[in-house]
């Protein structure tokens, strides 16, 4: 199964963020070292938010990352959301669901 972990950011996220961002970086990759985290990064124009696509059996991993995230613990991050995906298309699709040919 697919979990997106979506951020909402404060407003000073830009200002404040270089200070935590190596050791957000670094619980960043090695979630991806792990197989959970498999995409990750900020939504641009306007950098209010940001997405963190984890791979798991339960929502759990992504709340774990979530919760010792250095974003979230320093308040650069002001609400976090973890929402099931139910990915179909792709190689890496949870469900792959494909058409069947017309007769």
């Amino acid at each position: 199964m697919h979990f997106v972990l979506f951020y909402d950011l404060a407003p000073d996220y830009l200002e404040r963020r270089p200070q935590f961002r190596n050791w957000h970086l670094s619980l960043a990759w090695a979630a991806h070292a792990r197989g959970e985290l498999i995409l990750a990064g900020a939504l641009a124009d306007p950098v209010d938010g940001a997405m963190l696509l984890f791979r798991g059996d339960s929502p759990a991993v992504a709340e774990a990352f979530a919760q010792a995230d250095p974003y979230v613990r320093n308040g650069l991050v002001t609400g976090w959301r973890v929402r099931q995906w139910s990915t179909v298309v792709g190689d890496r699709a949870a469900a792959p669901v494909r058409t069947v040919p017309s007769p």
